[in-house]
């Protein structure tokens, strides 16, 4: 699971249930360290559903806490190559309006670094 892109940008390779979860809660443990560091130390986020065909309530759970703790470092998240069955989950819930989507992940890290220049600059 995961590997960094650059210093402000990591990106981390999803796959399917029964990982999915523990993947998830890398990801949350990683931020929950780094946020108990300095502001610099939480990374933009690229989650990459590529291999990911189903979501269940608890992984949109960890999603949102994934959120949540990026929003309160002032940092973004895209989900990326995300299949119509799993943007269903999304849509179905209405979490599609919280989530940003991208189609690929090269797309995605192009679009974070982008606005990461944008904000400082």
């Amino acid at each position: 699971m995961g590997m960094d892109w650059s210093q402000d940008i990591a990106i981390a390779e999803l796959d399917d249930e029964p990982g999915l979860s523990d993947e998830l809660d890398q990801v949350i443990s990683r931020l929950e360290k780094a946020a108990k560091g300095k502001k610099n130390e939480v990374p933009h986020l690229v989650l990459n559903f590529g291999n990911v065909t189903y979501l269940n309530s608890s992984n949109l759970s960890q999603l949102l806490k994934i959120r949540s703790l990026l929003d309160g470092q002032g940092k973004t998240m895209k989900l990326c190559s995300v299949s119509d069955e799993v943007l269903g989950a999304f849509t179905v819930t209405g979490l599609d309006r919280l989530f940003r989507f991208a189609p690929d992940p090269m797309t995605a890290l192009a679009g974070l670094q982008l606005e990461s220049e944008m904000d400082q600059g």
